[in-house]
């Protein structure tokens, strides 16, 4: 197969579909623009190359140098919170550039595309747990732009042929061999509970390190929102499973995930045994955009892709992300 063409390679949850790609025998080109990703994540294998999506000269010059073959497209904005804040950014990253994305690969008659969209197109859930027909209603811009996106590729097959599978991500966690969750600024729930549980380890802890938890009072057990939380690996191999079966695919969407929740307390409870400290947190506002409960049925992708969580259980999926937290206390900046 011709090289693969990894957007956002260099991030979270592309480093490891990097890894597994070359594991497999794939050739791949990374496209990265830094602003989130760490090219210390990166194997030495990969070809990289620093820019940004949405510039189209450069774009060309890739795919004619490297004669790419398929396209993972991770690269996007992808913070709930700031996407509500500056919407703009948000249409600019996920739609526009997607566009001149799909401008080029159309230009080079690339027709193969797996695409990381999210369980934040369907919005508050009507039924548990959520299967892929159910109504899409995002609350939040982020994703009202992966949904958008999901509906220009669907018009995208039909006028051109385009061959793609989009996955909803529900919340991706953990580590795997070496690579990790390294944000700056850090918003997700795993990270920033590890982060201060490794300072009062340390003796650092202070009053500023008291975690704040975003709403206390949703129709939920505890009063906070639960979330289905499913290893980046267990992610990172549905991008592979789907590119090998992409010829012989009808179905195009898919969700990922655990197909179990876990509230915001319950984690930090997790966090508490697995790390042995004791995390302080406070109860605050409600976010804006976050529905109270996200829980997936991922039965399609097991039955399609032959894809299933296999480190299904909260406190593994801690443990992992416990241990590159101590092992790389600063991320990827050592």
């Amino acid at each position: 197969m011709k090289p693969i063409l990894v957007t956002g390679g260099a991030g979270y949850i592309g480093s490891i579909v990097c890894r597994l790609l070359l594991e497999r025998g794939y050739e791949i080109v990374v496209l990265d623009n830094l602003d989130e990703g760490h090219r210390e994540a990166l194997p030495q294998k990969a070809v990289f190359i620093q820019g940004d999506l949405g510039d189209e000269g450069l774009l060309s010059r890739l795919f004619g140098e490297y004669s790419i073959g398929a396209v993972v497209h991770l690269a996007a904005s992808c913070l709930v919170g700031e996407s509500v804040q500056d919407p703009g950014k948000y249409y600019r990253n996920n739609l526009g550039n997607g566009l001149v994305l799909l401008k080029v690969m159309r230009a080079f008659q690339v027709d193969k595309l797996v695409f990381s969209s999210t369980a934040a197109v369907y919005g508050e859930p009507q039924a548990l747990p959520i299967t892929e027909t159910h109504p899409t209603a995002p609350l939040n811009p982020y994703g009202h732009s992966k949904l958008v996106f999901e509906q220009i590729l669907e018009w995208e097959e039909k006028a051109y042929g385009l061959k793609y599978v989009a996955f909803r991500y529900f919340n991706a966690a953990g580590a795997w061999e070496g690579l990790g969750e390294d944000h700056r600024p850090e918003t997700h729930l795993i990270p920033l509970i590890l982060r201060r549980a490794l300072r009062a380890k340390e003796g650092k802890a202070g009053d500023e390190e008291v975690l704040q938890v975003f709403g206390g009072d949703y129709a939920t057990p505890d009063g906070t929102c639960i979330r289905d939380y499913v290893h980046v690996r267990d992610l990172a191999l549905a991008h592979v499973l789907a590119l090998e079966r992409l010829d012989g695919l009808t179905e195009r969407i898919f969700n990922l995930g655990n197909e179990r929740g876990a509230s915001v307390l319950e984690v930090i409870q997790t966090a508490e045994e697995v790390t042995g400290c004791p995390i302080p947190f406070r109860i605050g506002d409600r976010r804006p955009g976050d529905p109270a409960v996200l829980v997936a049925s991922s039965g399609k992708a097991a039955e399609v892709l032959g894809w299933k969580a296999r480190f299904s259980d909260l406190r593994e999926i801690v443990s992992s992300a416990w241990e590159w937290h101590q092992r790389f206390p600063d991320g990827y900046k050592r």
